[in-house]
């Protein structure tokens, strides 16, 4: 992953002004839900994954450095994840998280044990 978690990944295929919007995203052991929502801010670029019934509606913000690999032919997003290791990701509320500073915090320090170096 790279040294931000809220920066794609040099190799991941990311475009700015790229819409991800619908992207089915890809944990390295199946499929964890779609891109409902996506920034690209420097330093605080994300998804926001529905996860569907997987996970019982439950919605996850991914770090844009959790990203391995954009493939805009099929529309899918492959992230550096388990399907376990999103399930247990921080409870995410869309309404009050999405830009809140010390949520980055919590979602930084969850994915950082995964980090692979």
């Amino acid at each position: 992953m790279s040294e931000s978690l809220w920066g794609y990944q040099p190799a991941s295929g990311h475009t700015a002004g790229i819409d991800l919007s619908g992207y089915t995203v890809e944990a390295t052991d199946g499929s964890i839900g779609k891109v409902d929502k996506h920034s690209d801010e420097a330093g605080s670029a994300y998804l926001l994954v529905d996860t569907g019934v997987w996970i019982f509606g439950k919605d996850v913000l991914l770090p844009a450095g959790t990203v391995r690999r954009i493939d805009t032919e099929d529309r899918k997003v492959y992230v550096d994840l388990t399907k376990e290791q999103v399930k247990d990701s921080p409870e995410f509320d869309r309404h009050q998280q999405t830009e809140d500073p010390g949520y980055h915090a919590q979602i930084s320090a969850y994915y950082m044990a995964f980090r692979i170096m």
